[in-house]
């Protein structure tokens, strides 16, 4: 990401000049609280100006995607979760996604119903951090307070449905990891019942604020041109005007049987990136109530004896069960040999999973193409030539976690 826009090195302690002595070398980071993960910029500044940006990632290495390549396909579910800690889900039901795609799995509608439920809380819990932390970067410091209320009602229910309040692990492999337990829905649609009136209260303090417009209309701007060019996917892309969202124009699980709309600006910048957001969030609420009013009875996953595990009664009573059990827990389950690419819409644009299977219980390649990391790239776009003080708002607005940059 740093080779379009070389730099010299820069004093990790201090600060130094460009070649020419007429410019300050400064070291933005490598810090959390200021830019949303252990993220450095190297700016170039004349004065107040920013002249050049690059972006030095690698703080977070983890190397996950070799992770997944020695686990069985069901164990990599638990490294899903640790990609983007704002939307485990997300990354759960892409990676689930393109294993039943390799294995023409079809999980049953309940579960594929469940999915989009818990995927749109997600999108809501990763928007409410977001708009959290991007306000307090900015100064605004009581919208934090009141996202983070909001949040920790979204995860509490997480560790109703699944034991976990962040790291759920929930999806699997045709389906879901236990049965929705009951009052799930009651709870979900008493959240929702209130959650619109939230997001007025957040719009009251921020959207017609002098000093919130006055530090994000007009910043950070990237051409729609730029946008498509650099591969920026999710708000960023639509607040330039693009229309694309995956649920819509490539639905995957059952996005199709739901009816939402996408919002889409053309201001292309801080502000409109937040407008985005807010609208999304309200939709997201629309697609819940459709999920709530329309959830299918039937089994939370698919009767795939040697894929999915048995239910603890039928180990009980049946030797099969038991010994099935037995065998997918120490053995894994063989994946046909093949190649797949799934993407799914993230809270922050295309998330894709590409899987290639030997035949064996272990992916053969596991990459994953993680919106923040393609984001990123847009930054030196929007910042050079603005305000030193602009380049946290532009940071914010681009919204990206770290954990998802480095892998």
């Amino acid at each position: 990401m740093g080779a379009a826009n070389p730099l010299p090195p820069a004093n990790p302690f201090g600060s130094e000049r460009s070649a020419d002595g007429r410019h300050l070398i400064l070291n933005m980071g490598p810090q959390h609280p200021s830019t949303h993960g252990v993220l450095r910029v190297v700016l170039e500044i004349d004065g107040e100006l920013v002249v050049k940006a690059s972006s030095d990632i690698g703080y977070l290495h983890t190397g996950i995607e070799k992770s997944c390549e020695s686990k069985f396909y069901q164990q990599a579910v638990t490294l899903t979760d640790r990609i983007d800690y704002l939307c485990p889900l997300t990354n759960n039901l892409c990676y689930v996604l393109a294993v039943e795609k390799l294995l023409q799995l079809e999980p049953p509608r309940k579960a594929a119903w469940t999915r989009v439920l818990l995927n749109e809380l997600t999108r809501l819990n990763s928007h409410l951090v977001w708009l959290g932390t991007h306000a307090l970067d900015i100064g605004a410091m009581t919208v934090f307070l009141y996202c983070f209320r909001e949040r920790e009602e979204i995860l509490k229910i997480f560790e109703y449905v699944s034991g976990q309040r962040m790291m759920t692990s929930y999806f699997r492999v045709g389906g879901l990891a236990l049965e929705p337990p009951l009052g799930m829905l009651e709870r979900v649609r008493k959240f929702i019942g209130y959650f619109p009136d939230r997001v007025d209260e957040y719009e009251a303090l921020l959207t017609r604020n002098t000093i919130w417009r006055g530090r994000t209309r007009g910043v950070g701007y990237i051409s729609p041109d730029d946008a498509i060019a650099l591969g920026v996917t999710g708000p960023c892309l639509r607040a330039a005007g693009i229309s694309l969202d995956l649920r819509r124009d490539r639905p995957y699980s059952c996005y199709e049987e739901f009816q939402f709309e996408v919002p889409v600006r053309t201001e292309s910048d801080v502000y409109a990136r937040y407008l985005i957001r807010l609208q999304e969030m309200r939709e997201s609420v629309k697609i819940i109530r459709q999920a709530l009013e329309g959830m299918p009875a039937g089994h939370f996953k698919a009767d795939a004896p040697g894929v999915t595990l048995p239910d603890r009664d039928q180990m009980k009573s049946e030797m099969e069960a038991l010994i099935y059990h037995f065998k997918i827990v120490t053995e894994g389950f063989a994946v046909p040999p093949g190649e797949v690419y799934q993407a799914v819409e993230s809270p922050r644009g295309q998330m894709g999973y590409y899987l290639v299977s030997d035949g064996g219980p272990r992916p053969f390649r596991v990459h994953m193409r993680s919106p923040s990391y393609v984001n990123l790239q847009a930054l030196p776009r929007m910042v050079e030539g603005r305000l030193l003080a602009d380049v946290v708002a532009v940071i914010g607005s681009i919204d990206i976690v770290l954990g998802e940059v480095d892998r």
